[in-house]
């Protein structure tokens, strides 16, 4: 891709999400998000719960955390050295969510508009879970389709897992209660900014 259309796809991933944030900070509760919630939690049930807690748990800190050290050791004890380091970089995304959230201090969801199935006392926006989880499984899904050496059964069980995730992930947040729909999408924005430039370096190099 040139260099170029990389930029630009970074500026209008920027644009979007400081337009998104200007209506945040004017709308921190309004009906379009309200709507959504609604609509995804009337599928609310207690299998479904289970399933969506489980499904949030890869994005809380500890496990997300876990994931990513136990997945970079995986590939470097494998000889995918570079991968390995590449994984562990993810983790710097952490600091990217704690500062936008400090920045922005946008409420929770509270029970007065959306059912709490699991409530949270931090900053709602951006979602960090969702960013973690677009960085993360995205760049497995970018690396399962460069790395051939790795068998074809196997690439495609991570990628079929790895996307599953990076859909089902987000959606789990708004099910859960713990996220406004425009928190994901500024999660999914920032996300995608972040994976764009790791896999930018990661194909440099």
């Amino acid at each position: 891709m040139p260099k170029s259309s990389k930029l630009f796809y970074c500026i209008v991933l920027i644009l979007a999400f400081i337009l998104l944030a200007i209506f945040v900070g004017n709308n921190p509760i309004n009906n379009f998000d309200i709507a959504i919630s609604h609509f995804v939690q009337q599928f609310h049930n207690p299998t479904l719960d289970k399933f969506m807690i489980l499904i949030s748990a890869f994005g809380n800190f500890s496990i997300a955390s876990a994931s990513v050290i136990i997945t970079a050791l995986l590939f470097f004890l494998f000889k995918y050295k570079r991968e390995a380091a590449f994984i562990m970089a993810i983790s710097l995304t952490g600091l990217v969510t704690f500062s936008l959230k400090r920045l922005f201090s946008r409420p929770r969801p509270n029970d007065e508009h959306v059912t709490l199935i699991e409530s949270y006392k931090n900053h709602s926006f951006p979602s960090g879970h969702t960013l973690s989880y677009v960085v993360f499984f995205g760049f497995l899904i970018l690396l399962m389709r460069n790395l051939k050496s790795v068998p074809t059964s196997l690439r495609n069980v991570i990628t079929g897992f790895s996307i599953m995730m990076f859909i089902v992930g987000p959606i789990s947040r708004i099910y859960l209660g713990a996220h406004w729909f425009t928190d994901i999408l500024g999660g999914m924005l920032i996300g995608l900014l972040c994976l764009f430039v790791l896999n930018h370096f990661y194909k440099r190099t």
